[in-house]
């Protein structure tokens, strides 16, 4: 049987420093380059990006099966995903973050799972950090941390299995060309929302632990703490979009804010073992992890800080998440509605 083809797509905006280490990570990979197109996607960018695309495509034009340039007006990381699904000409696409590293065996091992039977194929995405300094992985080791952003198989599972959703997937064409594209108006629950809609056509999730590929980490705590406010806010508003779309474990800093509020509360008319209780736990638990860390890395002065970085991060994404649930009320029926989902359903089919 013949190799099928398969697009890797990418979209960017102002990744001119990520975008080389990705370009050499597809000239790295093992499976056959004349059956692989490169999609790159421009979120009309401000810096170096698009040079760097161009020079990629006028180095490896002969590289590969095909090296396609486009643009993202809208900007919007889901739009871009639209663009990409409607760029590519390919019988797998695989969506590739440009904060990505994979190693060679990445198309490889994803397209054995497609030639196996399945129709959507992903595998573990563990962070890495650019910043190497001994603060840097203090926030590496938080971010990994099964008590940070880790619980989710996809993070760290260890057997194959399906799931509800996974990072930097590969899927075979026919799936976008009955579910449809991604939602526009969800920014950064895109995957989640349109995961579910392919479970609900029938579709599996394959999880191979086999499979890795690695995403950078923000480098900085206020990066960080930023984008885990931005994580939570989104996943409040999509409560109303697409409630199903959401695991018990994306509500966890949300409770975890609440528990606060409401200990607090009893310890204020006079009972404090609750929150001695609560706060007890959660610093044991955020020890145990600079432990652990410790033991993983050997020793590390920033790793005892690890708690206190924890309350940063679960309070940032807690607090988001429930000024996204006040608000949502005001935006269910504008985040609900997007003609793109159906636009590129009968693109993909064409």
């Amino acid at each position: 049987m013949k190799p099928e083809t398969v697009s890797l797509c990418v979209i960017a905006y102002n990744e001119e420093t990520f975008l080389p280490k990705l370009f050499n990570d597809f000239i790295g990979q093992t499976y056959p380059h004349d059956k692989i197109e490169v999609v790159l996607v421009d979120g009309k960018s401000t810096d170096h990006t698009r040079q760097v695309m161009n020079q990629f495509a006028e180095k490896y034009a002969d590289e590969f099966h095909g090296i396609r340039i486009t643009v993202n007006e809208k900007r919007v990381q889901a739009a871009g995903w639209n663009v990409a699904l409607m760029t590519s000409t390919s019988d797998v696409i695989i969506r590739i973050d440009a904060h990505t590293s994979i190693p060679p065996d990445f198309v490889t091992l994803n397209m054995r799972n497609l030639k196996e039977g399945e129709f959507v194929s992903g595998g573990v995405r563990p962070c890495i950090i650019e910043n190497r300094r001994l603060w840097g992985k203090a926030l590496l080791q938080t971010e990994n941390s099964l008590f940070g952003s880790s619980i989710s198989k996809s993070r760290n599972g260890i057997k194959k299995e399906y799931v509800k959703s996974m990072f930097h997937g590969a899927y075979r064409r026919e799936v976008f060309a009955e579910v449809g594209g991604f939602n526009e108006n969800l920014l950064r629950t895109e995957d989640n929302e349109i995961h579910y809609r392919i479970r609900s056509a029938g579709y599996n999730l394959c999880f191979d632990p086999s499979i890795t590929s690695y995403q950078y980490a923000r480098n900085t705590l206020r990066k960080m703490i930023k984008q885990k406010y931005g994580n939570g806010y989104w996943i409040g508003l999509t409560i109303g979009v697409c409630r199903e779309c959401i695991s018990l474990y994306h509500l966890v800093p949300a409770a975890f804010v609440l528990g606060i509020v409401i200990t607090s509360y009893v310890w204020f008319i006079g009972t404090w073992q609750l929150a001695a209780l609560m706060w007890g736990m959660y610093l044991a638990f955020g020890a145990l992890s600079a432990v652990m860390a410790i033991k993983q890395e050997g020793f590390n002065p920033f790793f005892m800080a690890m708690p206190f970085l924890f309350l940063l991060l679960h309070l940032s994404y807690g607090m988001g998440t429930w000024i996204g649930i006040l608000r949502m009320p005001f935006m269910k029926n504008k985040l609900s509605d997007c003609d793109m989902i159906d636009i590129v359903k009968e693109s993909l089919r064409k």
